[in-house]
């Protein structure tokens, strides 16, 4: 095993996969020239030139009409976003075509496609810099949503989405780029719509993804002083999602925690609270949970942005809450 950075990871996993297939390639703002702006892309343009790391205009929607174009026509396109803020400007490339065309087409156009970068807040970047979108792109029938936590699980699950004949939304942090973890020397894959269980316990289940996963972690490590066993699952992939590792943990614990870093109307929370009461109602033992951002707005005050995301104590409240202490 290998400790790398996440941006490396992302790099690695795209590097790969344009060596195994040249229908691969790499388009965005700043991915050659300046090996991307987070770094994620660094060496791609010396290794495979312009032609397949391509520096595109500040014109969301022109790249990403591009890039829906030539999916149709056999390449396997890696779209990059600066942040998924940014992907509003090509959204209906996304949803009217990248999502459709599939269906519309009878079959006749797979959809091989990624579209990448961070998503959510990443300290004072404002209330249009700071947004998460995934319950927005998993509403959308056609789309995979992907959001790793983990260096390991960027790796494989970004390859896995790379050899996808459907479009994904493969959706990164800001503040994770710098993140270290081990991964393997050799190739390996993680199936897309597979959650995983992090950390097992008895007690109550708690659910999450992406960055604010950290909190869980630390809140469980608190909880764990007073006897309370938390297990954690990662969905990893928002849609398709693992509803049956949910369904399993909360038959296990008989509580259950949803923590995200979105608004709370419509949340992923939201649908998997749904579900929950759907399929395991007679296993509940306290009413479902949700932890997620406040329904503003992200502030820029350090204050406010610290009272605005949830944190470890918000994930202590909740889980103290459904075991009624």
């Amino acid at each position: 095993m290998r400790t790398i950075q996440f941006r490396e990871a992302i790099a690695e996993a795209m590097s790969e996969e344009m060596r195994r297939d040249e229908a691969v390639y790499l388009m965005g703002e700043e991915v050659a020239e300046y090996n991307g702006a987070y770094k994620a892309s660094k060496g791609m343009l010396d290794e495979f030139g312009p032609k397949r790391v391509i520096d595109t205009p500040i014109a969301e929607l022109g790249f990403a009409g591009i890039a829906v174009g030539s999916a149709m026509n056999g390449c396997r396109p890696i779209v990059e976003y600066m942040t998924f803020n940014f992907s509003l400007v090509g959204i209906d490339q996304i949803i009217n075509n990248a999502a459709k065309m599939r269906q519309m087409s009878a079959g006749q156009f797979p959809m091989p496609m990624v579209f990448r970068g961070p998503t959510a807040s990443a300290g004072q970047l404002g209330a249009t810099h700071s947004q998460a979108f995934e319950n927005w792109f998993a509403n959308t029938p056609g789309l995979k949503v992907v959001v790793p936590s983990t260096v390991y699980d960027a790796k494989g699950l970004l390859k896995a989405a790379i050899r996808d004949n459907d479009p994904v939304i493969f959706m990164e942090s800001e503040q994770m780029y710098g993140d270290k973890g081990e991964v393997p020397d050799g190739e390996y894959i993680i199936p897309l719509g597979v959650a995983d269980v992090k950390r097992e316990g008895t007690d109550v289940t708690i659910v999450s993804f992406g960055k604010i996963i950290k909190e869980a972690f630390a809140a469980a490590d608190e909880l764990a002083k007073e006897g309370i066993s938390c297990e954690i699952i990662d969905l990893r992939t928002v849609r398709p999602m693992d509803y049956d590792a949910i369904i399993n943990s909360v038959k296990k614990t008989n509580r259950l925690v949803v923590l995200e870093e979105a608004w709370p109307f419509a949340s992923v929370a939201s649908e998997i609270a749904y579900m929950v009461q759907d399929k395991a109602f007679d296993y509940l033992d306290a009413p479902v949970q949700r932890i997620t951002t406040a329904d503003t707005p992200a502030p820029y005050s350090p204050t406010l942005l610290k009272e605005w995301l949830p944190n470890a104590n918000d994930v202590v409240k909740a889980v103290k809450k459904v075991m009624y202490k």
